[in-house]
């Protein structure tokens, strides 16, 4: 019996080890065997997303989704530089025609002050088809067949995917007029709302379906036929035609025609999710969203995974053939005029830090890692390094496969002063004390050496910001006429920080000689208001440098939402903020300065409170001109104000970086850009190949293991026959 059980011990033990060795490409990757031949891109996420319904989603973490699910009129051609406008399901550019107050057209060069109405006509493309969804899915009668659904009949349906039937239907100009009504759907809360507002009879939508909701004749939980409410500023003449008639003119309207704020949606698709027990499941559109778009949401495991697979009705869309001076020798334009996308899929799995997500990168199981999705880089001197001024892959990396890829973000992170501060703002009761508080400004500029602070906080990623306009936007300079003159000279090739003595210089004029009052001897005390995740070592830096001119900053650290109430009272004295391009133009930058976008008087984005009446008509003037005149000489005095004025006293521009896998073709580390996802591609065995070699299981502890426990077993085996011989031996002789 002991001998028959050794025997199976030990052929247990063989054939578990010639398993394990057989099957090392299987069992030690993290994907299905089922998906590995597939043209998936393998990506993380980090946090839940929230919304992938397009008119309330506005984070990135949501972008990576909505822009390949949804598709929108206009899109940004993927490589020229800078950002250009491409049609996207529109057939053309639009055809821009205006109206005086009487509603008599207008030349196209009018003054701003003359138009009462801007009106937009757009073609769209024909024969675009949503992707497969049960809420289109129609009987042999025609008649929806998941319509009259309650909590009973969806049983245990909880991903889309659990509907037996889908459907399909072509794009017609009502479904992007039902899309941009939804913006005024009460109890959606669309961030675009005041934007949209500009469209002629949009407030009287609103109104409209506020009373009804109160009258109760419209249920906000249920589902609104938007078809039958009128707004007079959209219109749509014909299935492929579509006309926007806005109040005035505001000729970056166009771009945000390139969000999803503007997408098409099917009314169907709000009849299906509004119906009984599709919210309890989690069956809505900001958990299961329906596009035109390359993608399609087949799989939500919130803090687990997403999975978004090729739409099977995706118009056709070819790679570009041309693109950026250099782009062609990167070998950005290997894949001109294949069809688009050119990858099956995208899978998102759930990584909750950043070592993890570096460590699988690294294995092969990640395709790209970018600095944009992680606050903080896992060994970032393994992987990187600076050389003459600029990135870097290490050695091990090179030796790896693994490429990078910068570019400058079209963004701004800053120091800024509170202009409404009596102190070091423009609210002083004088010119005197105005101009006083200028040069403090000033010589502040000069004593925040931001080339230092990126070197100890970012590892020297960005370059400091000479202007109101970031890299990558039209208007923005090159060179020494780009630099900011009050703070910077242009020295050997590239700016030079003006000097501390000339800092100290200007205080002492300003009647701060040495950081101390003059007439009362009092040191210069400056409060710095951040919100409670600044750094330790962020606080030390700058403080270091303010006390390189006799000023003394004291943090002032608090939680988030009372920094906010901060900001909105326009209680805060220095401070500090970001600022991500909405759209690629100066004007989504400018009007950070405009008097009327004021954080404190009316809740707007200008942090500042800066208020320069000349920088008001500059503004006022630039945001009535097309965005394909020459506007740079108006751009030119506006940045020069907010530079000479200052009151944003430093800052910088992140470069963002991508490190991509030798099977990864066609990366761009480019935030704006979202839709980047259907010009990826992908050489699949070449990845199953390397991330085997890469991984390849270590199966001798293994081995070793089971030699211990095989010897273990021989000597229980041995000893038991021992006790049993000298058993049998007293038993004879008694």
């Amino acid at each position: 019996m002991i001998t028959t059980k050794l025997s199976f011990l030990a052929a247990l033990l063989m054939g578990a080890a010639l398993v394990l060795t057989g099957c090392d490409e299987v069992w030690n990757s993290p994907y299905p065997a089922a998906e590995r031949e597939k043209r998936f891109l393998h990506e993380e996420f980090n946090s839940r997303p929230k919304h992938f319904d397009p008119v309330q989603s506005y984070v990135e973490d949501e972008a990576w989704f909505t822009y390949s699910i949804y598709e929108t009129l206009y899109e940004f051609h993927y490589l020229k530089r800078p950002f250009e406008l491409q049609p996207g399901l529109a057939a053309a550019m639009p055809k821009v025609s205006y109206l005086d107050k009487q509603g008599q057209p207008l030349p196209t060069d009018a003054p701003a002050a003359d138009i009462a109405q801007s009106v937009y006509e757009i073609p769209l493309k024909s024969g675009v088809r949503f992707q497969p969804h049960p809420a289109l899915a129609r009987d042999g009668a025609g008649k929806l067949r998941y319509e009259g659904l309650d909590d009973a009949k969806l049983g245990g349906r909880s991903q889309i995917t659990d509907f037996e039937f889908t459907g399909t239907r072509e794009l017609v100009s009502e479904d992007f007029a039902y899309g941009i009504k939804r913006i005024a759907r009460p109890k959606l809360e669309s961030p675009s709302l005041e934007l949209f507002k500009q469209i002629l009879g949009f407030d009287e939508l609103i109104a409209q379906l506020e009373a009804d909701v109160k009258a109760g004749k419209a249920d906000p939980d249920g589902w609104i036929d938007l078809r039958k409410y009128p707004l007079a500023g959209v219109e749509t003449p014909d299935p492929h035609t579509l006309r926007i008639r806005l109040k005035g003119k505001y000729p970056q309207f166009i771009y945000w025609l390139a969000m999803p704020f503007s997408a098409p949606m099917p009314w169907e698709a709000e009849k299906f999710y509004a119906q009984p027990g599709m919210a309890k499941r989690e069956l809505t559109l900001d958990m299961w969203p329906i596009g035109t778009g390359p993608f399609m949401l087949t799989r939500n495991r919130p803090l687990r995974e997403i999975l978004m697979e090729r739409n099977p009705n995706f118009r056709e869309q070819t790679y570009p053939c041309e693109g950026a001076p250099g782009d062609k020798e990167r070998g950005l334009l290997d894949d001109c005029g294949k069809r688009l996308p050119m990858i099956d899929g995208v899978k998102f799995v759930y990584e909750k830090e950043a070592t993890p997500f570096w460590n699988k990168f690294l294995q092969g199981y990640y395709d790209f890692y970018a600095s944009t999705r992680f606050k903080t880089m896992a060994s970032f001197d393994t992987a990187l390094q600076m050389q003459g001024g600029g990135l870097s892959l290490s050695d091990a990396m090179k030796k790896q496969g693994i490429t990078l890829k910068t570019e400058i973000e079209p963004a701004t992170e800053y120091f800024f002063v509170n202009m409404l501060d009596p102190l070091i703002g423009d609210g002083g009761p004088t010119p005197r004390a105005r101009e006083r508080a200028r040069k403090v400004r000033q010589a502040m500029a000069i004593a925040f050496d931001m080339e230092e602070y990126l070197s100890i906080m970012k590892n020297g990623l960005g370059i400091p910001m000479q202007g109101p306009i970031p890299p990558g936007i039209a208007g923005y300079k090159t060179g020494e006429a780009g630099i900011n003159p009050y703070a910077f000279t242009w020295k050997n090739g590239r700016p030079k920080l003006r000097s501390i003595d000339e800092a100290k210089r200007l205080l002492a004029e300003a009647g701060y000689p040495n950081g101390r009052d003059e007439k009362t001897g009092e040191p210069l005390v400056i409060n710095l208001d951040v919100y409670d995740v600044f750094k330790r070592e962020q606080l030390e830096i700058v403080i270091k440098q303010m006390k390189r001119i006799d000023i003394q900053l004291v943090p002032r650290l608090t939680e988030w939402n009372r920094w906010q109430e901060m900001h909105r009272k326009g209680a805060a004295q220095l401070s500090f903020w970001g600022w991500n391009a909405d759209y690629p133009d100066p004007e989504n930058f400018l009007f950070l300065f405009y008097s009327k976008n004021s954080k404190a008087k009316y809740q707007g984005e200008n942090v500042t409170n800066y208020n320069n009446p000349e920088f008001d008509k500059l503004f006022e003037q630039f945001r009535g001109m097309d965005v394909t005149a020459d506007r740079q000489p108006i751009i030119d005095k506006m940045a020069d104000l907010v530079r000479r004025d200052a009151p944003v006293l430093a800052g910088w521009h992140n470069e963002a970086f991508e490190l991509s896998h030798s099977w990864l073709r066609n990366s761009m580390p480019v935030r704006m850009l979202h839709t980047n996802r259907k010009y990826l591609s992908l050489d699949v065995a070449k990845r199953n190949a390397l991330s085997a070699q890469w991984n390849r299981p270590q199966l001798w502890p293994l081995a070793l293991l089971f030699a211990a426990i095989a010897a273990l077993a021989v000597l229980g085996v041995r000893h038991y026959r021992r006790h049993e011989a000298q058993t049998a031996r007293s038993e004879a002789a008694q």
